[in-house]
């Protein structure tokens, strides 16, 4: 059953960047820093106001969950260019995108989990020994690299370097 009477006006198909930052919750300068970023795309008008296709915001929908598990916008924007852009993403998009994301999201929680072991340990000793400590030297990984401050990756830890 359509709500649309014989009457009544298509659905509008393009909006204004205010239209667009009231409908996703977004402010007007993130819309622009995400067109900045090649995420989302507008044209002008004759007037040279920005008006974005009503797909935009589903892609930004898209974005919103993206980021909230933590997926950072140069990752997102290479999945966003494989979408076409004659059409709204629909569900199969979302589910091709995100089932690539998973994986990095399964590594994060299970370093995020060994972190959170090894701190309830770390808790009970307190000494925090640059030696010794697991949490901030685990096996003595990076020795090797000499004095100073290093960065430590604790999922490349079992692999050679």
């Amino acid at each position: 059953m359509s709500f649309l009477s014989p009457d009544s006006p298509p659905p509008k198909v393009e909006l204004t960047v205010g239209e667009v930052a009231k409908r996703s919750g977004l402010a007007v300068s993130a819309l622009h820093y995400y067109e900045s970023r090649g995420l989302i795309c507008s044209w002008r008008t004759g007037g040279n106001q920005r008006r974005y296709h009503r797909r935009v915001l589903r892609v930004l929908a898209m974005i919103k969950v993206a980021q909230r598990t933590g997926i950072d916008l140069d990752t997102i924007a290479d999945a966003l260019a494989e979408l076409p852009a004659d059409r709204i993403p629909s569900h199969t998009d979302w589910q091709r995108l995100s089932a690539r994301w998973r994986k990095v999201l399964d590594a994060r929680i299970s370093a995020l989990t060994a972190l959170r072991d090894q701190l309830d340990s770390c808790i009970g000793c307190g000494c925090l020994s640059l030696a010794d400590c697991p949490l901030r030297n685990p096996g003595d990984a990076i020795a090797s690299e000499g004095p100073g401050a290093h960065f430590l990756d604790l999922n490349e830890i079992d692999e050679p370097r």
